[in-house]
């Protein structure tokens, strides 16, 4: 039988502040998870294309505001996150603060890479549902397929799969389209 694990066990936001300057980790449910080697360049494509839809968008429409990676998100006293690129809505700018983001954005994108992907499908899945996170996009390059998830519908299975050809949008931001086509280019 596994041990116990109890609440005293689990790392807390302070243990994470506490990490070495430099380094990249992430708190995930209380354990601590080293972010490295950095991602290749085609996942920062990727990253960057994302990025650069959604902030020239809300340049645009002023409907929230775009992060990018690094970008500490506090979402529990045992939950510290780096999600790929992040949007918080103009009604839930009250969680953006000077050192990050505390509290739930309102989507999340992570793209997959083989050191992160189970962390990212399971644990940290988990987490963003668990703390009012509307939506999160798994993006697979091996696979050019987004799994895009609405938790208000379902925390464990993602509403729409998007394949390579296709073209798609969320209604976190209205109006913007978005090509699978362009996001996944070589």
């Amino acid at each position: 039988m596994p041990p116990v694990t109890t609440a005293s066990d689990l790392l807390t936001v302070e243990d994470y502040r506490a990490t070495p300057a430099g380094s990249r980790y992430q708190l995930v449910e209380g354990e601590l998870f080293l972010t490295a080697p950095a991602p290749n360049l085609y996942h920062q494509d990727i990253v960057g294309r994302l990025y650069t839809l959604m902030a020239n968008f809300l340049a645009k429409k002023k409907l929230g505001r775009v992060f990018i990676a690094p970008c500490d998100v506090y979402l529990s006293d045992h939950d510290v996150v780096q999600p790929d690129v992040l949007f918080v809505g103009n009604e839930n700018c009250k969680i953006l603060a000077e050192d990050g983001v505390h509290g739930g954005p309102d989507l999340v994108i992570e793209v997959l890479s083989p050191a992160t992907a189970q962390l990212d499908k399971k644990a940290k899945r988990r987490v963003y549902a668990k703390a009012g996170v509307k939506e999160m996009w798994l993006v697979d390059p091996l696979l050019s397929q987004i799994q895009r998830y609405d938790f208000a519908q379902d925390t464990a299975k993602p509403v729409q799969l998007i394949e390579e050809n296709e073209t798609f949008g969320t209604p976190l931001l209205p109006g913007l389209t978005f090509s699978a086509t362009e996001i996944f280019r070589r």
